[in-house]
C-alpha cells in the first residue's frame, strides 16, 4: 500500500474530519457526523482507496 495523500491533502482531511466528528458530540448530534472518521483514518494512513483508482497521487514522493 502506496502512501498517495500529500502533505496539505493530509491535513485537511484531519480537520475535516474532526469537524464533522465533533458534531457527533456538540452540535448537531447526528450520524453523519461519523462520516468523519474516514477522512481521519485515510488522513492518518497517508492513503485513500479512491486515489488509484482516480490516478491521484497528491504526495511528492510515492512511498510504501
Amino acid at each position: 500500500m502506496k502512501a498517495n495523500v500529500g502533505g496539505i491533502d493530509r491535513i485537511l482531511r484531519i480537520v475535516v474530519g474532526v469537524l464533522l466528528l465533533s458534531q457527533v458530540f456538540v452540535g448537531l448530534n447526528t450520524p453523519w457526523g461519523w462520516v468523519g472518521l474516514v477522512p481521519i483514518i485515510t488522513g492518518a494512513l497517508r492513503f485513500c482507496p479512491f486515489y488509484p483508482l482516480l490516478g491521484i497521487c497528491t504526495c511528492s514522493t510515492a512511498q510504501e
